[in-house]
């Protein structure tokens, strides 16, 4: 017999297990070693939200508000034993504690990355959904600082597919699915130099929004 999540059925046996090892060992990772707390998400499935509400907003893509968080700091044992406590939930990170996302097309993300690697920048963890964003994990702060940011930059008035979260959003983590459309993977996965002290969103912001210029015209 399958699993639910609020009543629905997810995978078969076989992959489920795959997939549930897999999820606790990430989330051991990304409680141990990088201190980022976890939640626990909903997911989804022909276009419903194992949460149950048929008009939910963000199917697969919110926590569930019954799951207790895992803490940072938690090892694998610790981790692993909460997180079969909600079997098929989706990694959350939440957004504002320990790093703020910019994100940006995937196209003009890549590219971005690129320039950045090359022009010796320091650069934390970036991710990339298939919704075709790419999200890059900066110092917190970064969505109160926006505007004026880009303000000193020049770059206020552009018409720019760059956008920021911070505090009371969360992030879907790699290997999780996002809103049924396919897992999120890593472009820069973390490292113990970047997962705690990602960089400041101005040492970035004057590359990503030329490239986002760019790429939209």
């Amino acid at each position: 017999m399958g699993f639910t999540i609020g009543g629905i059925r997810e995978m078969r046996s076989g992959s489920r297990r795959r997939v549930r090892t897999t999820e606790c060992t990430a989330v051991a990772e990304y409680t141990g070693l990088w201190g980022w707390d976890v939640v626990p998400g909903a997911r989804a499935a022909a276009g419903r939200c194992s949460c149950g509400d048929p008009s939910c907003t963000a199917p697969g893509a919110h926590p569930l508000s019954f799951a207790e968080p895992v803490p940072a700091g938690a090892g694998l044992d610790v981790a692993t034993k909460a997180w079969s406590e909600y079997p098929g939930a989706t990694i959350l990170l939440p957004v504002g504690r320990s790093f703020d996302v910019i994100e940006v097309a995937e196209a003009a993300g890549r590219r971005a990355l690129v320039r950045l690697e090359r022009m010796g920048l320091p650069l934390g963890p970036v991710c990339a959904t298939p919704t075709g964003r790419a999200r890059f994990f900066v110092a917190p702060g970064a969505a109160a600082e926006l505007p004026q940011l880009l303000y000193r930059m020049g770059w206020d008035d552009a018409d720019l597919d760059l956008h920021c979260l911070g505090p009371g959003t969360h992030v879907t983590a790699p290997p999780s699915d996002l809103g049924g459309l396919g897992p999120v993977r890593w472009l820069r996965p973390p490292t113990l130099d970047t997962a705690g002290a990602p960089p400041q969103a101005r040492l970035l912001l004057g590359t990503l929004a030329y490239i986002c210029h760019r790429t939209h015209f």
